[in-house]
């Protein structure tokens, strides 16, 4: 696998998708995500590590194990596995973000335009 190199300011503002996965290697995930206003990806547990990357828009209101978090552009968050959490828009933009899980966590080439069309694939 030669891997990937992209510019993340180009790579996430480009992206009008819930979820768009950029690409998949055999330990890791680069996942574009673009949350409407009052979007939140849901509460979850994963079994896999998750770094998000808060590009642009926002702010974003981020959960972890209860413990709220405002953050803005340009901030990160690392969620190990087994962390319930959640992140939602808390602003009138869309909040554009890059996330990299580890292991992959969806199925490779995976686009879902909308959250309900992610929620009907069981993502």
């Amino acid at each position: 696998m030669p891997g990937f190199i992209g510019d993340f300011d180009r790579l996430a503002v480009a992206n009008e998708d819930f979820r768009h996965v950029l690409f998949t290697g055999p330990h890791s995930q680069l996942v574009a995500m673009t949350l409407r206003p009052g979007e939140s990806i849901g509460e979850e547990v994963h079994a896999v590590d998750q770094l998000f990357v808060l590009v642009s828009g926002g702010p974003a209101d981020v959960v972890l194990d209860g413990d709220r978090h405002l953050l803005a552009a340009h901030c990160f968050v690392v969620v190990p596995a087994g962390v319930r959490h959640d992140l939602a828009n808390a602003g009138s933009q869309p909040l554009r973000l890059l996330t990299v899980y580890a292991p992959a966590q969806h199925p490779d080439g995976t686009v879902h335009a909308t959250k309900a069309e992610a929620q009907a694939a069981g993502d």
